[in-house]
């Protein structure tokens, strides 16, 4: 019986894969900062129910360590945990700069640095990492998470060379739009009293709403998240959902003048000069 550790399992994509991976027969450490707070999880069976905040490596390492104590070995570590913020960037403060490096950089690479000598010591393990569309592509007003998400794709793409001597399979999925409370919990920049930037934002955001028609389901997530788990292949990304397939598609494969201007285009159509 195989063992995955998930962070993030309150709700959500972390919460859907958690289920998931029960329902297929594998043991679930399921991870999150507070889990006397939890009523469903622990009513399953080869589910174990463990305190993980990212910004605290103590907790890590004990989930890691109770997750092996319970069910002998770890499989896989799913890296979920994240969060959003969303503005203009001349304006994020420093704190909400650092908090969300912090969690969405600085945190999987704290679960990474704590498993990685446990799966290089039994030569195997799988290391999901989820980004997102916005580790590939940008919109309006996500600068900031745009950085992290970046950031965190090109991190598991260089240490997928890194691993393969020990027999360690890397993967990242990069799911589109959501139907979670993952945006509705970002945290939003200050506009600066500048009204420029207040009226960007609304735009930006006004547009992205109007144009995010092709939301998946966490569950359509988790089933990719499984799939990726289980693959014997060297396939390092996952996209999932309509919209991410049409962003990467239109970056990809035409010229890159063009898809900047298609993602203004739709985005801030407001903001741009007509065309003599």
């Amino acid at each position: 019986m195989k063992t995955v550790l998930v962070t993030g399992t309150s709700s959500g994509i972390g919460r859907a894969a958690v289920l998931k991976f029960n329902k297929e027969g594998w043991n679930v450490i399921a991870t999150m900062r507070a889990p006397e707070n939890e009523a469903v999880l622990n009513q399953l069976d080869h589910i174990l129910i463990v305190a993980l905040d990212v910004q605290k490596p103590e907790t890590i390492a004990a989930a890691i360590t109770a997750g092996i104590k319970k069910y002998g070995k770890i499989d896989a570590v799913v890296n979920n945990a994240g969060a959003a913020i969303f503005g203009v960037f001349e304006f994020a403060t420093e704190d909400q700069i650092n908090k969300i490096f912090d969690i969405n950089v600085f945190g999987p690479m704290r679960v990474l640095r704590a498993i990685l000598p446990y799966f290089r010591a039994q030569r195997s393990g799988t290391i999901i990492n989820i980004t997102s569309q916005g580790g590939r592509v940008t919109f309006p007003t996500c600068s900031i998470y745009h950085a992290t998400k970046f950031s965190l794709e090109g991190l598991t793409e260089a240490i997928s060379y890194e691993l393969i001597p020990f027999g360690i399979k890397t993967k990242i999925i990069e799911p589109g739009s959501t139907a979670t409370k993952f945006v509705g919990a970002a945290q939003l920049t200050a506009n600066g009293d500048v009204p420029e930037y207040e009226q960007f934002i609304n735009v930006g955001l006004g547009n992205w709403a109007k144009h995010d028609t092709m939301t998946s389901q966490p569950e359509t997530i988790a089933e990719t998240i499984f799939l990726a788990a289980n693959e014997d292949t060297d396939q390092l990304r996952y996209q999932v959902g309509k919209d991410t397939a049409l962003y990467i598609d239109k970056m990809q494969n035409g010229d890159d003048q063009a898809y900047i201007d298609y993602m203004r285009k739709r985005f801030i159509p407001e903001y741009l000069s007509p065309k003599p």
